[in-house]
Formats: C-alpha cells, structure tokens, sequence
C-alpha cells in the first residue's frame, strides 16, 4: 500500500507541474507530495520552461527547489502569485482543508491568501466527509502563550497537545510551537471553530483553509481527477 501511495504522489506531483504556464510566479507548498510537483517543475525548466520565480512555504520546500535550479522570489518582491499549489492532510467535499502536519501552516497559508488561484494536490487517502476525524488540527501558538492557549482550545473540546520532535517541543520556521487539536467527533461546524480560534490571544495561525483551494487534483486507484 506504501508503494502506491507513492505512485499516487508522484503521478498528482507530476500533473500539478502541468499547471505552471510560462512568465508565473508560483507558490510551492511543503511536504512529500509537493515534493514531487517541485522535481517534475525542475524537469519542465530543464526543457524550457520559463516561470518569474517560485515562492516556497518551507526552509525544506526552498532547499529542494534551490537544489534542482528553481528560480526563488520572495512575498516582498513579488505580494500576488499568479498560481500556488500545495498538498493537504486532510480534504472535505467542499475542498475545505486541514493542513499542517508538516508545521508550515502559517507560510502555507499566507502563500495560498497571496495567490490567485491555490491547487491543492494529493493522495485519494486524504478524501474525508468531515475533518478532523482521523487528522489532528495543528495550531501555531507564540511560546510564551502556550500554556493559556492549550487550556482554551480544551475548553472548545479539543485535546490539545504539544507537537514533539525527538522528545523536545517541535519549533516552527517562524520559531513558535504547535499544539495538535484532536476532536473525538471531528469538526462538525468548520467556520465557527476557526472563528472562535482565532480569538484566542496567543494563537498564529490554524491549519484550517476554509474557502481558499480552487481545486483539487486527486491521484488514487481509479487514476487521476480533479475537483470540482
């Protein structure tokens, strides 16, 4: 199941490179499945591709891009991309996501607000009915506020935890802490948790993208499709 998985990732990675048209400026999200977007991008360059530059979400995103040739711009030289593709944890039928896993939620999100059109790509593994059953909401948290803002996400239902990373508090690129939100019954009213997230003094950012993918490119058993 593991090799396809990957199979499915390589093949939506590849498809997703497909989008990226010549003189774009273009956000590339984080994780595995981006990942492979951003070699096939590195291949289309390679046979004449032209593109602005690309906008990545993660140090890890950049290195990988930088590695292969990609052309890197920043959000100060360049505020509105013309295009912003990036992978999900989580994905409902009405493409509202959760993101995060990877703990580049807040680049992720501020590239995805930045960009005309945001693709979200992945695995058919990551299709629910409703999130947060299975995947954790992370929520970005300022250090100095992560123990009053952990009380206050339980206080909404959650069981909020510190994400570790080899026994020590995992620290974000924009040096905060994660606290991953699991909800026993998943998130059955998305809009008002991120409501009332939000006013939580101390929070940085959810991983909920409500509202914000255009469409979906989905890679599983039954090939590739998109969404709508």
């Amino acid at each position: 199941m593991t090799d396809n998985v990957e199979i499915y990732k390589k093949m939506v990675g590849e498809a997703a490179a497909q989008l990226v048209e010549d003189g774009m400026v273009v956000g590339l999200g984080s994780g595995t499945t981006v990942a492979f977007l951003v070699r096939a991008l590195a291949e289309r360059l390679r046979g004449g591709l032209r593109i602005a530059g690309a906008v990545p979400t993660s140090l890890e995103t950049a290195r990988l891009a930088s590695s292969l040739g990609i052309p890197l711009v920043t959000l100060e030289t360049n505020p509105t991309l013309d295009l912003d593709i990036d992978g999900a944890d989580e994905i409902d039928p009405q493409l509202n996501l959760i993101k995060g896993g990877g703990g580049a939620l807040l680049r992720e999100k501020v590239v995805a607000a930045a960009a005309r059109r945001f693709v979200v790509i992945s695995d058919s593994s990551k299709l629910v009915p409703r999130l947060g059953v299975h995947f954790a909401l992370p929520v970005e948290v300022v250090p100095f506020a992560l123990s009053p803002v952990r009380r206050q996400l339980e206080a909404l239902g959650a069981s909020a935890q510190p994400r570790l990373r080899e026994g020590q508090l995992y620290v974000t690129d924009n040096q905060n802490y994660i606290l991953d939100c699991r909800f026993p019954a998943g998130i059955a009213d998305p809009a008002s948790l991120q409501a009332r997230i939000r006013a939580i003094v101390g929070v940085v950012e959810h991983g909920l993208f409500l509202g914000m993918a255009r469409q979906a490119l989905i890679a599983g058993p039954n090939g590739l499709i998109t969404l709508p």
